[in-house]
C-alpha cells in the first residue's frame, strides 16, 4: 500500500489482503464486479474499507464501487451468518400460510429481514420464490429445502444448525 493511501483510509483493517485479491487487476479496465466478488469470498460480504481501498487502488470512482455493490443481490454489506435462511413469500406460499412461517421465523431469531443473529449463527431473508410450490409453505436453509411447514416445526429445524 503506498503511503498517501495508506492516509486516509481506517489503520484497524487489512489492507493487505485486499491488496492481495487486486494484483491480478491491477490496471486493467471493467473489473468492478470481479473484484468485489474476490472481496466477498475473502471476508464474507463487503467491508467499507475494502472497497475504498479498491476504488483507490484501481481508479474507480467510490460512487460506480457502491453503485455496483448495491444494484446486484448477490453482494451483501453487512457480515451474514453461518447460515442463510430464505423464507418464501411467493403466491402458494402465502395461500398455505407462508406469512405465518415469516412471523413466526422472525420471532424466534429475534430479527428482522436481512438481518443476522447476534451469535452470527443465521441470517435471516424472504425471497419471492423458491420454486418448490407443491411442497408451500417452503423455506430453505442454506442449500436444503424444508416444505409442508407449519410454524411449530421451525424451532427443531432450527436446532439442527
Amino acid at each position: 500500500m503506498n503511503g498517501e493511501t495508506a492516509k486516509v483510509l481506517d489503520e484497524s483493517f487489512d489492507y493487505d489482503r485486499v491488496e492481495a485479491l487486486l494484483q491480478d487487476f491491477l490496471g486493467k479496465k471493467g473489473v468492478t464486479v470481479p473484484v468485489l466478488q474476490r472481496i466477498q469470498a475473502e471476508f464474507g460480504y463487503l467491508p467499507r474499507p475494502a472497497m475504498e481501498y479498491m476504488a483507490k487502488r484501481l481508479r474507480i470512482p467510490l460512487s460506480k464501487v457502491f453503485g455496483v455493490a448495491t444494484f446486484y443481490a448477490q453482494f451483501h454489506l453487512k457480515p451474514r451468518g453461518k447460515n442463510i435462511i430464505r423464507v418464501c413469500r411467493g403466491t402458494a406460499c402465502h395461500v398455505r400460510g407462508g406469512a405465518n412461517i415469516a412471523e413466526e421465523m422472525q420471532e424466534i431469531l429475534k430479527v428482522g429481514v436481512g438481518e443476522t443473529t447476534e451469535d452470527m449463527r443465521f441470517t435471516y431473508e424472504e425471497v419471492a420464490c423458491i420454486g418448490a410450490c407443491g411442497l408451500a409453505p417452503v423455506i430453505m436453509i442454506n442449500d436444503r429445502t424444508y416444505g409442508r411447514l407449519t410454524t411449530d416445526k421451525l424451532k427443531g429445524i432450527l436446532d439442527e444448525y
